[in-house]
């Protein structure tokens, strides 16, 4: 087993993220100071407690810094994903809404993995500092991705990050100052994005509260809103093809952006993965805007704008809904189904099975159909202007694999505590790939979560931590070989 003490630099990192997170819960109160505040009382105490617990496990490491290795930054990762949520459930728990553990802790785990599935209903009347915290836990755990798919996936050899050029000549610095500055870079881009998504919805007509909570939820592609009926609740064109531009620019990789800021337009104008990104959800919106117009008679304007929002939507895994696009026609139904399994680029806040593999499954499939034709020929795989080693592609299918094997599990369960076909294979879906709402009248874009079994509820908050942690960093923590020495 792991000595005690090789834990020790994980448990004052822990804590130190509990104390951030104590100021964090202080945002709700100080921000509607004079306004809708009924529940301040739970935001103090949880605060309280969160910098207690967290002022205590950063004091018990002692003064020494410790570098972490390699199995520290795999159970940093994972720890930090459930110790994060569980203490951010507090308002919630503590609140006059009268929320069982289980639908908290519920609420708060799709929150910070940015998956935008809920539980609550009557959202239209609900207290202005609940929403407004539902809200940051989803910009939390925004940058937190950013931040885990960037710095620490690729040290552990998992995500597509390692395709990317987070280190290219252009970083010429020593390793430390280049973390740094990355990293510095990757904060003002995300802060720049969210307060310039803040002024366009509230130049184009939302009142400054739901403005900030919907910036807040769009940027990090969480889809959290302070309506039952989503975005829907604003029947304006302009707002929502303004928010798919904004969920957009979170499904692309922000290391690209800190690239822009340094004056290199060139990587963000020349992705691979950026452009076939942009390509595929433009080309889906026209064929449902088509489809629609045919079939239903819908205004060509209309029917592209909440078609590019809604897939748009479904595709950066943000969650928001502009109509209930269940009923626009079976084809569109089964689009949507298989949306579901395709994300964001690497790098952005989205989560998802990602372009890149689905790129990297392309390009094998081309490989093979090559080596068929001429089997001595020698194939090179490039991306992006690269080689891709034969490790990328192990780690590619990998992960596709085990994808499908858990999202096979999940819905077996699911449908063993009693929940039909439709609701069982969608709500695996969603939430392994951290998307928001499924299929069905129960859990679809017009449902929420809240009727479904506390059990199931518990197997899906399982399946958003593994689809946000990419699977593979959990599961290597059962294997007996990380135990030992």
């Amino acid at each position: 087993m792991m000595p005690l003490f090789n834990l020790l630099p994980v448990i004052q990192i822990l804590g130190f993220l509990l104390i951030l997170l104590s100021f964090m819960m202080t945002l709700p109160v100080n921000l509607l100071m004079f306004g809708d505040t009924p529940d301040w009382l739970a935001f103090v105490k949880s605060a309280c407690i969160c910098f207690g617990v967290g002022l205590a496990c950063f004091l018990s490491a002692g003064r020494e810094r410790h570098a972490l290795k390699q199995r520290q930054m795999f159970i940093l990762t994972v720890s930090a994903w459930v110790v994060i949520p569980l203490f951010s459930s507090l308002p919630l728990l503590l609140s006059g809404l009268g929320l069982s553990v289980t639908d908290a802790f519920f609420e708060s785990i799709s929150g910070v993995t940015t998956t935008g599935s809920t539980v609550m209903a009557g959202l239209d009347h609900m207290p202005g500092d609940i929403l407004l915290w539902r809200s940051v836990m989803q910009w939390m755990g925004g940058i937190g991705i950013i931040g885990m798919a960037v710095a620490i996936l690729p040290f552990l050899r998992i995500g597509g990050m390692r395709l990317f050029a987070t280190e290219s000549s252009e970083w010429t610095e020593k390793a430390v100052p280049r973390t740094s500055r990355l990293a510095r870079g990757l904060v003002f881009s995300y802060l720049a994005l969210t307060f310039g998504c803040i002024t366009v919805y509230w130049v184009l007509g939302m009142d400054l509260f739901n403005a900030v909570n919907h910036a807040l939820t769009t940027v990090s592609t969480g889809g959290y809103s302070t309506s039952d009926s989503s975005m829907g609740q604003f029947d304006q064109l302009s707002i929502l093809f303004a928010s798919s531009i904004f969920m957009m620019l979170g499904g692309i990789p922000f290391f690209l952006f800190v690239r822009l800021l340094n004056g290199h337009a060139q990587p963000l104008l020349r992705d691979q993965q950026v452009h076939f990104f942009l390509r595929f959800l433009l080309i889906l919106a026209v064929v449902i805007a088509v489809y629609r117009v045919v079939n239903e008679g819908t205004f060509p304007l209309d029917a592209f704008v909440h078609a590019l929002f809604n897939v748009t939507s479904v595709v950066t895994t943000t969650g928001y809904a502009s109509q209930d696009y269940s009923l626009w026609g079976p084809f569109v139904v089964v689009l949507f189904f298989f949306l579901t399994f395709v994300g964001g680029c690497s790098g952005s806040t989205s989560g998802g099975m990602k372009i890149f593999r689905f790129q990297l499954s392309m390009l094998l499939l081309r490989e093979q159909v090559l080596r068929l034709l001429h089997p001595n020929a020698v194939v090179a795989r490039h991306y992006n202007g690269r080689i891709i080693s034969d490790e990328i592609v192990a780690s590619s299918v990998a992960f596709s694999f085990i994808f499908l094997a858990t999202l096979a599990v999940v819905a077996a369960i699911l449908a063993l505590l009693g929940l039909d076909l439709v609701t069982s294979l969608t709500g695996a879906v969603t939430a392994l790939a951290n998307v928001g709402p499924g299929l069905g009248e129960t859990i679809g874009p017009a449902g929420n979560f809240e009727p479904i079994p506390d059990a199931a509820k518990w197997v899906l908050m399982v399946a958003m931590l593994l689809g946000r942690l990419e699977l593979l960093s959990v599961f290597v923590m059962f294997s007996p070989q990380f135990w030992r020495n």
